[in-house]
């Protein structure tokens, strides 16, 4: 695993649901292929058929915070041997809407799974493999639930949550930015598209 992240580079976005990170993963994509490179979008828990399913099942149907946690390495398994080892051995760009670190925030700080139980298990799954660069995505509470009563459509049960669930989510990425500086960007994804645009282009270019 390690060898193949020698190759290609591992990009991956994360941030409480409402913050407006998926609006701009098209963007992010445009931006980088501008570059010659080849870009492979994917998102998590999904990427493959298999954890496609496992991703309906896991936002819709409730269940223990343990369950829900091997679920979704379940999934991360699959997605990793599947398409992200080989896009990055290959020496594609890979940008991953969540990965481990969304894991740690809702499922750790979230629902109380230990750290360290996410830990070891990531470990298993994905020995050697950590993103490159990591984009978090913060915005407050009040606009979060905002965006997201907006938006027409019918909430999963994470977008669900109560405000308390948000405020742990929400502090554990902001905890991990502080940690991990060198690889995590906090972006306040509050402001205008066009100006969390320009935020992330800065990152990009220094990558």
């Amino acid at each position: 695993m390690a060898d193949a992240r020698q190759t290609g580079k591992f990009i991956t976005l994360e941030g409480v649901d409402g913050a407006g990170k998926s609006t701009h993963i098209p963007w992010i994509a445009d931006r980088l292929r501008a570059g010659n490179r080849e870009v492979v979008l994917t998102r998590e828990p999904g990427g493959t058929p298999l954890a496609e399913k496992l991703r309906a099942l896991v936002l819709a149907e409730p269940m223990n915070p343990l369950s829900e946690t091997l679920l979704m390495f379940a999934a991360r398994a699959d997605h990793v041997r599947k398409v992200i080892a080989p896009a990055l051995a290959r020496g594609a760009w890979v940008v991953c809407d969540r990965f481990t670190d969304a894991t740690l925030a809702y499922q750790g700080a979230g629902k109380g799974v230990a750290a360290e139980r996410i830990r070891q298990l990531a470990q298993t799954v994905h020995p050697g493999l950590s993103p490159d660069q990591t984009l978090i995505f913060d915005c407050p509470y009040e606009i979060s639930r905002s965006r997201l009563s907006n938006s027409g459509r019918e909430l999963d049960r994470f977008e669900a949550e109560e405000r308390a669930f948000f405020d742990r989510v929400r502090a554990a990425y902001r905890q991990l930015a502080d940690a991990e500086p060198g690889r995590v960007c906090l972006l306040d994804g509050s402001q205008s598209p066009e100006k969390v645009k320009v935020a992330i282009e800065k990152v990009l270019i220094s990558s």
